[in-house]
């Protein structure tokens, strides 16, 4: 087992080589088109961020796109396709693999920075954020996310901290640094303990504070989309907001509802610009997860997001530079081919993933969190058979895999969660898409860019160039 492991892992990074390779000649011919990369600083710039997400994830979601819904997938089709293409490496400063506080400092600041820093440096200095850098050109500055908004990609892009756990001293900072837009989740450390969902030890509401600043607090779907501003506090969940495949469209907006929302306030008014990081985080815990239908889903609404910004980007295309791109892989994601059964190594019993068993995973209804949580600390066989029979048509659960679940015993050292890495390999043994990891990978990720500015994100980079780039644009010619 853990040698045709390895094998099936250097046969998927030579492909994944060979095709990174490939794009990379296209996006140079590309992005010598004078539409998709003009000369000078942009006035606004637009951070589509994946959390988790490498070319892996996006080729799966373009290909699960055509075969499942008959529809383009805009992030590959056009961005990729008609823009600048870039890659960047993910390590922290003192390991190979790394954390998305690391990932998201280097990116904001330019500097690399130690496991868990928040805008930190390796000496435990403050660096200069891009958000900060925003604010000080005069420009207006907006946080998005499907995470708690103190999680460690928005707090790295724009504030401090030694550790990404300091939530109530993130928001804290948020309150002092007043980006004018700030939608997510994370309730909890806005409200006091004592509050309903309320987190903070130290009595404050937060909510209230910045009411008091004039923001505009929502906290619907409903509420989001008659905001006026010109500023605005959404927090729809004490935590995360839900995975796509969860989401009540009802108590919690889509990613792309916060995207048009955050552009549409961030432009009014504004002479100097904008600077928006927008994340979906969602993608990043579904890879933690293996969960192949949550991920799938969740990139679909990730790119109706990408949509919005496009749209805004191609109004105003000499003043808007887009970028798309992720932190680092999660989950060493392989669309491969498998045997159907261990009775023979024989040719015949192999099957190939194919159109057939992604309609398969459409047909599952709950994340693999969701199922976890309904399953409990104590699965019983009559709550699990339920679960598969309610959500997961079609699948199987082999001997092997009941037994992890019912004892909660892990598969491996590197697959952190019982229920739903069983689960998820119960997907991967009849789909043909397996996951090499619970926890984050090396692979480079990739960026989009389109608008002043894309052509310097060309080429094969470390991700401290994301940062310097763009502190370099803020800066102006």
């Amino acid at each position: 087992m853990t040698c045709s492991g390895h094998s099936s892992g250097v046969v998927r990074r030579h492909i994944l080589l060979v095709a990174v390779l490939v794009l990379a000649g296209c996006a140079g011919i590309a992005g010598s088109d004078a539409r998709t990369s003009t000369p000078g600083s942009p006035k606004n710039i637009i951070i589509m961020f994946a959390d988790g997400t490498a070319v892996t994830q996006f080729e799966l979601a373009r290909s699960s796109a055509r075969h499942l819904r008959n529809e383009p997938f805009t992030i590959t089709d056009v961005i990729l396709r008609e823009g600048v293409l870039g890659l960047l490496t993910t390590s922290p400063q003192e390991a190979i693999a790394t954390d998305s506080a690391a990932t998201a400092t280097a990116m904001s600041t330019g500097v690399k920075a130690a496991i868990g820093a928040i805008g930190m440096g390796p000496d435990g200095q403050s660096l200069r954020t891009l958000i900060e850098a925003a604010k000080a050109r005069g420009k207006r500055i907006g946080l998005v996310t499907t995470a708690p908004i103190h999680d460690a990609t928005p707090a790295a892009f724009s504030v401090h901290a030694k550790s990404r756990r300091e939530s109530q001293g993130i928001v804290d900072q948020y309150l002092a640094l007043e980006p004018d837009v700030l939608l997510g989740g994370g309730l909890d450390f806005f409200l006091p303990k004592g509050a309903p969902g309320g987190k903070r030890e130290d009595g404050k509401d937060v909510v209230a504070a910045f009411r008091a600043k004039g923001y505009q607090v929502v906290r619907t779907p409903e509420a989001l989309k008659v905001a006026a501003g010109p500023r605005l506090l959404g927090l729809f969940a004490e935590g995360d907001l839900d995975f796509e495949i969860d989401r009540d469209p009802n108590s919690q907006p889509s990613i792309a509802e916060m995207t048009e929302a955050a552009i549409r306030l961030l432009a009014k008014d504004s002479p100097n610009g904008f600077v928006v990081l927008i994340e979906n985080e969602n993608p990043d815990t579904a890879g933690h997860r293996n969960d192949l239908a949550a991920l799938i889903r969740d990139l679909w609404a990730f790119d109706r997001a990408v949509q919005v910004a496009l749209e805004f980007q191609r109004r105003t295309s000499g003043d808007t530079l887009l970028l798309v791109t992720g932190d680092h892989e999660t989950g060493g994601l392989s669309v491969t081919y498998a045997q159907k059964d261990l009775s023979t190594t024989s040719s015949r019993n192999r099957f190939y993933a194919a159109r057939a068993h992604l309609a398969m995973v459409d047909r599952i209804t709950i994340s693999l969190e969701k199922a976890a949580e309904q399953l409990g600390k104590t699965p019983t066989p009559d709550a699990l058979d339920k679960l598969l029979a309610d959500h997961f048509p079609g699948f199987r659960l082999d001997p092997d895999l009941r037994e992890a679940i019912l004892k909660q015993q892990m598969l491996e050292r590197n697959f952190t969660y019982p229920t739903q890495n069983a689960l998820a390999r119960m997907v991967a043994r009849q789909t043909g898409v397996y996951w090499g990891t619970s926890g984050h990978t090396t692979e480079p990720v990739v960026v989009g860019a389109l608008g002043p500015g894309a052509d310097r994100f060309r080429g094969y980079a470390d991700n401290t160039a994301f940062g310097k780039i763009l502190h370099q644009l803020l800066a102006g010619p």
